[in-house]
C-alpha cells in the first residue's frame, strides 16, 4: 500500500506512518485502532510517572510491540517523556536556582554522558541492540523495583563534592542517554553519593539533569533520523493528560500497586524480548 494513503483497503480510516527502513520502520499507514492503543499507552505512561515512575516502560513497549525497531522506540520514548521533565523540574525552579553552582557542573557532566550514550545507541544496528534490549528491560525492571531501597542517603555537608560519586553520575548518564528507563531512580541514588543535602535537593537536581540528557539524547537522534515523529505527536499529547490525571490518581491508587504492576509490565517485555529474540 502507498505509504501516503489515508484510507486502507478495507474502507477504514488510517493514518501514513513514517517509515526508516534501515531502522525498521514499516512505512505501511497506521490504523486508527493503533492511534487510539499509542494514545492510551502514552496517557497510562503519564499516570504511573506522576505516582511511580517506570512510563518507559509502557511508552517503548507499545511502540515495539506495535512494530517500530527498537532503536526508534527508544529515541521516541525519549521525546515522549521530555515534557515530563520540564514540569518536574519548573515545580523544583526555586531550589534549582538557589543551587545553580551544582546543578552547572553536574549538568556539563551529565551532557557529554548523555550525549556518549546517545550517539553509542545509534551507532548500534537494529540486531545489536534488540540483543541488548531484553538485559536492559531486566535491569531497568531490578533498578526500578529496588527504588525504595536506592533512597538517596541525605548528608550534612550540601556543599561536599565526592569524585566518586561524580564519576558515577557521568556512568549513569550514558545509561540515560543509551536507554533511560529507571534513569531517574538510579541518579537519585548516585546523587547522594556525589553531593550532600537532603531529598529535595537531590530530586532538584535530579529533574534538572534529567533535562538535560534528554534534550542532548533528543538532538543526536534527530539528527541520526531515528525518531519517529508521529508516534511522538500521537503519544505526547496523552503522557501529559496522564501526568496531570495521575495527581488525582495519585490520592486514590497505592504508589505500590503502580510499582508492582510497572515491574510486571517490565518483566513481560524482557520475556518476549528473550522468547522471540
Amino acid at each position: 500500500m502507498d505509504a501516503c494513503s489515508i484510507v486502507r483497503a478495507d474502507g477504514l480510516a488510517a493514518i501514513p506512518a513514517t517509515g526508516y527502513p534501515e531502522r525498521g520502520g514499516s512505512g505501511e499507514t497506521m490504523h486508527i485502532f493503533e492511534v487510539l492503543m499509542l494514545f492510551a499507552a502514552g496517557f497510562l505512561s503519564g499516570v504511573v510517572n506522576a505516582i511511580a515512575g517506570g512510563g518507559t516502560f509502557l511508552t517503548f513497549g507499545a511502540m515495539t510491540l506495535g512494530g517500530l525497531s527498537p532503536i526508534v522506540a527508544n529515541a521516541t520514548s525519549s521525546i515522549i517523556q521530555f515534557p515530563g521533565y520540564i514540569t518536574s523540574a519548573l515545580a523544583y525552579a526555586k531550589e534549582i536556582r538557589a543551587d545553580r553552582r551544582y546543578a552547572v557542573l553536574l549538568g556539563v557532566i551529565s551532557a557529554l554522558g548523555g550525549l556518549a550514550g546517545a550517539l553509542l545507541l545509534i551507532s548500534l544496528s537494529n540486531a545489536s541492540f534488540r540483543a541488548l534490549v531484553p538485559w536492559l528491560l531486566l535491569a531497568a525492571t531490578a533498578i526500578f523495583a529496588a527504588g525504595p531501597l536506592l533512597k538517596p542517603k541525605a548528608r550534612v555537608d550540601e556543599h561536599a563534592i565526592n569524585p566518586a560519586g561524580i564519576g558515577a553520575q557521568f556512568v549513569t548518564s550514558i545509561y540515560g542517554g543509551f536507554f533511560g528507563a529507571g534513569m531517574g531512580i538510579m541518579m537519585l541514588a548516585v546523587l547522594g553519593l556525589a553531593t550532600g543535602g537532603g531529598y529535595h535537593r537531590l530530586n532538584a537536581l535530579k529533574n534538572f539533569i534529567s533535562i538535560v540528557i534528554a534534550a542532548i539524547a533528543i538532538v543526536v537522534f534527530a539528527a541520526g533520523g531515528v525518531v519517529s515523529w508521529l508516534h511522538a505527536a500521537i503519544m505526547v499529547p496523552g503522557a501529559a493528560l496522564g501526568g496531570y490525571s495521575g495527581v488525582w490518581a495519585a490520592r486514590r491508587v497505592p504508589q505500590a500497586v503502580i510499582r508492582a504492576l510497572v515491574v510486571a509490565v517490565g518483566l513481560l517485555l524482557a520475556a518476549y524480548y528473550f522468547f522471540t529474540g
